[in-house]
């Protein structure tokens, strides 16, 4: 189960952007990366095609690891980190360690 989904909001705990908060657009497993809306915003630059002939310069979200993110506590917003705990009907729920909120549900 992952900790963190698409949609989730997180807090950078690491690097330029320290102690922003953002909501993940994209999660890629395969490189351990998410992608936050607002967060690692670089410009880049785009040739001419056929949908886009003017082509230029458009500013994107680019992936940041795993490590640099924690997801934010429902209940204060501050950073937490998961736990994956059993409920008694069999689900599974991510569970905040901080408030012990659950984040599914």
């Amino acid at each position: 189960m992952q900790r963190v989904r698409q949609g989730d909001t997180v807090v950078v705990i690491a690097g330029k952007q320290k102690g922003t908060k953002g909501k993940v657009l994209r999660v890629l497993p395969s490189d351990d990366a998410v992608v936050v809306e607002g967060i690692n915003v670089r410009t880049k630059h785009i040739k001419p095609t056929q949908q886009n002939p003017q082509g230029g310069r458009v500013k994107r979200e680019f992936p940041i690891h795993l490590s640099n993110v924690m997801l934010a506590d429902p209940k204060t917003g501050e950073p937490t980190r998961v736990r994956i705990s059993t409920l008694t009907d069999g689900r599974r729920v991510r569970v905040a360690v901080k408030s012990g909120e659950q984040i599914d549900k």
